[in-house]
């Protein structure tokens, strides 16, 4: 979006040009890895009873910090209840192997800050300590942590060696705590000097639900990722919707997770690294590889109308987009995962906005409302449009960009969902 090649794209300036060096050759490296990510199995222990999920899952990226010799601690916001909680590190996108000297969870009691008594060191097949080779995911074992939908915890990692470019989701809208030194185990956060808004080489906490059957891929692009909601208050409108489905009558049925990257497009890579590479390359991994998934709600196409970004670097089409999205809805439904589609919402005053991009925008709304491809539709655009101007955002929604919508267009993003569309 805008953001993402004007304003938002100029904090990142300085890295971005080492950086883009690199890209090529590390999508490249984790595409041909993907077949080969390990997974270490949870603990023989482990409750047999309910059904596993995923609690949180960003989308991960290339491109982030190098570490040496820090601990970073990590806020993750479980969207359902559960227990026998285990994360998923990642060293999908990074050029050299991760050794992770300790790892451990807590429950959050402030800040940077655990509760005390809550801390359990996280084991890797009975090892204290783990090394991820690049291009490779790990889970953790399992520990006996229960959790309450919408309760936060601290993952926390010592990483004591250099790192190289980290696996990273860029635009977390939530605060991560630096220290340097080993400083896992320690409940206060008075070591925690450093703070960013980013979260490094930890891709998800899955828990053993006792109600929840599956899971819920929001997958998008920096809409879903939560561009422009207040930081640290979980106003994404993937939160609103896992508060949504927490609150229904009966015990809460799915879990959601927020699959969406800043900048994303459905058909190219992104020149930015952190802004990852196409959906049609991540799809299978960050969607269909959740634990548990059932439905994706697939909202994306705005990054790729707004740049005119066609295929092998020609002009756009309404056509083009159609392919990718039924390339999409075919990766799902081989695997029996349902794809809901999201239409497009308007973006005019918006740097992005052309009489030819609109025109693009409005034939694939119509597309995604009346071709019958997907298994259901989420009319976004006819909930977030300005009535007397529908080629715009509702000035209620409008977080100033003309694209993004605030914290009440998130919710409002979210209560446009019905909720009988989702596998429950």
């Amino acid at each position: 979006m805008p953001h993402d090649r004007q304003g938002h794209s100029s904090r990142h300036t300085r890295r971005g040009r080492s950086l883009r060096t690199l890209f090529a050759a590390l999508t490249a490296f984790a595409v041909a890895a993907a077949g080969a990510i390990t997974a270490h199995a949870t603990t023989p222990q482990e409750q047999t009873t309910g059904t596993r999920v995923s609690a949180w899952s960003p989308g991960m990226t290339t491109g982030g910090p190098s570490f040496e010799n820090r601990t970073i601690r990590m806020v993750v916001h479980s969207s359902v209840a559960g227990s026998e909680a285990r994360i998923t590190l990642s060293n999908r996108y990074s050029p050299q192997p991760l050794r992770v000297a300790v790892a451990d969870v807590a429950v959050q009691a402030g800040g940077g800050a655990a509760e005390p008594g809550t801390v359990h060191h996280l084991t890797f097949g009975g090892a204290a300590q783990t090394t991820i080779p690049a291009g490779a995911e790990r889970f953790s074992d399992t520990v006996p942590l229960a959790v309450e939908a919408g309760q936060n915890l601290l993952v926390t990692l010592y990483l004591p060696e250099s790192t190289g470019p980290s696996t990273w989701h860029s635009d977390a809208f939530d605060t991560t705590y630096i220290a340097t030194g080993d400083h896992t185990g320690d409940t206060g956060a008075a070591a925690f000097t450093t703070t960013t808004t980013s979260w490094y080489y930890l891709a998800g906490l899955d828990v053993l639900s006792p109600t929840a059957k599956g899971t819920v891929v929001a997958f998008g692009d920096s809409i879903t990722d939560g561009y422009h909601s207040t930081t640290g208050t979980y106003t994404r409108w993937p939160d609103f919707l896992a508060t949504r489905l927490a609150a229904a009558p009966g015990p809460q049925r799915l879990s959601v997770v927020d699959a969406g990257i800043g900048g994303n497009r459905v058909l190219t890579d992104v020149p930015n690294p952190w802004q990852g590479v196409s959906a049609l390359k991540r799809f299978r991994h960050d969607a269909l590889g959740r634990p548990g998934v059932k439905d994706v709600i697939l909202l994306e196409g705005i990054n790729d109308i707004g740049n005119d970004a066609g295929p092998d670097g020609g002009a756009l089409t309404t056509q083009h987009l159609v392919e990718g999205y039924r390339t999409l809805i075919d990766q799902a439904h081989a695997v029996h995962v349902r794809v809901i589609g999201a239409t497009l919402m308007p973006f005019k005053g918006n740097g992005y906005y052309t009489p030819a991009a609109e025109e693009i925008r409005r034939s694939a709304n119509t597309w995604i409302r009346t071709s019958g491809a997907f298994d259901g539709v989420i009319d976004f655009d006819r909930a977030m449009r300005d009535p007397a101007d529908p080629a715009a955002l509702h000035p209620d929604f409008d977080s100033g960009d003309h694209i993004h919508p605030d914290d009440a267009g998130m919710r409002a993003m979210a209560d446009a969902v019905d909720l009988h569309l989702l596998h429950r």
